[in-house]
């Protein structure tokens, strides 16, 4: 099981702000999901993950970020290299099923594997 303790996580508003001035796109446009890395100075990978409203409920907001959590959690931070790595979901990804976030994030880590 892997954990993801705090340590591992982006949680500054001015880190945000910094990779989304800084960072760049992972993994080309995908569907619902806006990835974006940038270097870090530490010796182990933070990642960050952005859920606005859009207009849905807290019910569903809140569903969307455990999936994307618990996908990062999984199938992410086990193989990421030492950087910073914010997940920004759009309007879409309130109705993608699993299975499609899933292959988001696959193509993120691949892309992320292949210089």
């Amino acid at each position: 099981m892997v954990a993801f303790p705090r340590s591992h996580r982006l949680t500054r508003a001015s880190e945000f702000d910094a990779m989304r001035r800084d960072g760049v796109r992972v993994a080309g446009r995908l569907p619902d999901l806006d990835v974006r890395a940038a270097p870090s100075g530490r010796t182990h990978p933070r990642v960050g993950l952005i859920v606005p409203k859009y207009k849905h409920t807290s019910v569903d907001r809140n569903r969307l970020k455990r999936r994307l959590r618990e996908l990062v959690r999984t199938r992410l931070l086990p193989t990421l290299p030492p950087i910073d790595l914010v997940v920004r979901a759009f309007p879409s990804a309130y109705s993608a099923d699993l299975a499609g976030l899933a292959d988001q994030i696959g193509r993120v880590r691949r892309a992320i594997d292949t210089p």
